[in-house]
């Protein structure tokens, strides 16, 4: 005998009451996490230069893997830094059957983020999936759904409406967007990279019949800028090794030398800065140059 409909609706309301909950209460750790390790930060000495990758760890002393372009067996996303680990072997080759504990593991040595970073991510990457974090594993493809992680106006990928695989890289874009750096010895800033970002929301509005941006994903779209600061420190020669290839230059590591890594905390400031200086709206006609 099936259960009457109030036995019914009680048990969904609680177990959204639940999940709700823990909801919360993961997020409240993982933030005391992350203002711990920034609080560490602040007083823990800086990492040497060549020994920001742990002893034993693939990019040890900027030693990486072999490196072995994918082929169209392989699955690749929108992210060159996850395809860059399948790239060199960090993460599996086929880019198949990734569990995000591992995901985890391998963005922690990898780009130095710190465990509270390493970690949300791909649990977030996870529910967005509706998958178990804990458990289950992934193909890289499988975290472009569209607007999920992968968004409009990418300064390194033709909107999805275009270009419905986002695995391979936009080297039109990506030229375009190094070309812009203004930054001492040539690196990109923060200026840079809102200047840009306005010219492609713009041009994406305009070219782009189904465009979707909404604040999340402008936020997330200026998170992604931010990485190519602070891990990357903005250098383009490191960058265009990364960005078109998809590969981790000899030597290369991460210019993240917190010892505790990368938090949100830490993050969120460079974040703000290049989303706040965006004038969406104000990129003239044509400054979203392609090389």
């Amino acid at each position: 005998m099936s259960d009457s409909f109030p036995a019914v609706a009680s048990k969904r309301l609680l177990s959204g009451l639940l999940s709700s909950l823990t909801s919360f209460a993961l997020n409240t750790g993982v933030l005391v996490w992350d203002l711990s390790l920034t609080f560490y930060n602040l007083f823990a000495p800086l990492l040497p230069e060549n020994s920001v990758v742990p002893e034993g760890c693939p990019g040890a002393h900027g030693v990486w893997p072999e490196y072995v372009p994918p082929t169209s067996a392989d699955s690749r996303c929108s992210c060159p830094a996850l395809n860059a680990m399948a790239n060199h072997g960090i993460l599996p080759h086929s880019g198949r059957g990734i569990s995000f504990r591992a995901l985890t593991a391998a963005c922690r040595t990898t780009y130095n983020t710190s465990s509270s970073f390493s970690f949300f991510v791909p649990f977030f990457a996870a529910n967005m999936l509706n998958r178990n974090y804990w458990a289950d594993s992934f193909d890289l493809r499988d975290i472009d759904v569209h607007n999920g992680i992968e968004h409009d106006a990418s300064l390194i990928r033709e909107d999805t409406f275009h270009v419905p695989n986002q695995g391979p890289p936009c080297p039109a874009l990506i030229r375009a967007l190094l070309a812009s750096a203004t930054g001492p010895g040539g690196v990109l800033t923060t200026d840079d990279l809102a200047r840009v970002s306005a010219a492609r929301r713009a041009h994406c509005r305009r070219t782009n019949g189904q465009f979707s941006l909404n604040t999340f994903h402008r936020l997330f779209g200026s998170t992604n800028s931010a990485t190519l600061l602070t891990i990357f420190g903005g250098r383009v020669d490191d960058l265009a090794v990364v960005l078109l290839e998809e590969r981790l230059p000899p030597g290369w590591q991460s210019r993240v030398r917190h010892p505790a890594g990368l938090t949100f905390t830490q993050f969120q400031p460079t974040i703000l800065r290049i989303e706040l200086a965006i004038q969406e709206g104000s990129a003239p006609e044509g400054t979203d140059k392609r090389a």
